[in-house]
């Protein structure tokens, strides 16, 4: 399944990325004895991420039936937001990441002297860039099992986990060249559509809680010709959220949420300022 794949595999790449910049500049500036810390970073952050999925899941269980729906409906909307933030915090963020996370380590020894301090600031570092990437991977899983139960979206989800490790090594060990500004745009324009999937999904999640009772007759019904339960019917609905009759809400939410966000993703970006390089 591409969608949970793809998602996971910037997801991981992003919090790969951050590490492999921290490591790498720690490396080539005599500091290599303080990678350690590091990797405690990201283990506290993966422990948060599974202990905050744990427990969503576990609120969700306890649920009657229409406040499930509704729960559904909170989730989806807020891994809409999240995907949103994350495509463009990544197209903003991306031409200076490098020289942020190295003036900070510079500061961390800086301020601290190589102590206990030091190894708090490089915890800290590489537990708040992972932990954000693992609560953001947190709320779009649960909202894309909703859609797609079974046990293809969460080893779709794994495996896009095991490329981006095996892919922020390679960037690590620097025997790997990835064009990211290509990478990231791409996969951005792809989180777009996921996310105005989730969106128009939201809306009939909300309706079936009983929260929504607006613009609810059929926009089509492609029952027969593309069923959800065909194999192409549930590809598109696990990749965009497709339904075979959508209401016209649904359809009017998923076009304005692409109208919203498409023209200020696909403009020029800035040129970066040379201290940013």
């Amino acid at each position: 399944m591409l969608a949970p794949l793809l998602i996971m595999l910037r997801e991981g790449l992003e919090a790969a990325l951050v590490v492999a910049i921290i490591a790498t500049y720690l490396k080539r500036t005599g500091r290599g004895a303080w990678i350690g810390a590091i990797w405690v970073g990201v283990l506290f952050a993966l422990a948060l991420s599974l202990f905050v999925g744990a427990g969503l899941q576990a609120l969700q269980a306890e649920f009657p039936q229409r406040a499930q729906e509704g729960f559904e409906a909170i989730v989806a909307l807020v891994a809409v937001g999240v995907l949103v933030w994350m495509v463009f915090w990544m197209r903003a963020a991306a031409r200076s990441i490098r020289a942020t996370l190295e003036t900070g380590i510079d500061a961390a020894f800086t301020e601290n002297g190589p102590g206990q301090g030091t190894v708090w600031a490089l915890i800290a570092m590489s537990f708040f860039a992972v932990a954000r990437e693992g609560l953001e991977s947190v709320f779009f899983l649960l909202a894309i099992f909703q859609q797609a139960p079974g046990p293809t979206a969460p080893l779709a989800a794994l495996l896009g986990i095991v490329i981006s490790i095996a892919l922020g090594w390679g960037l690590y060990a620097g025997g790997l060249k990835l064009n990211l500004r290509l990478f990231f745009r791409a996969s951005g324009l792809f989180i777009l559509f996921v996310a105005a999937g989730l969106f128009s999904g939201a809306l009939r999640s909300l309706h079936e809680a009983g929260l929504w009772n607006w613009l609810l007759t059929p926009a089509w019904d492609l029952s027969h010709e593309l069923p959800l339960s065909s194999v192409a019917g549930a590809v598109l609905s696990a990749l965009f959220g497709y339904h075979e009759s959508p209401s016209f809400g649904e359809v009017l939410a998923w076009a304005l949420f692409l109208v919203c966000t498409l023209p200020f993703f696909l403009r020029p970006a800035p040129i970066a300022q040379p201290q940013e390089a």
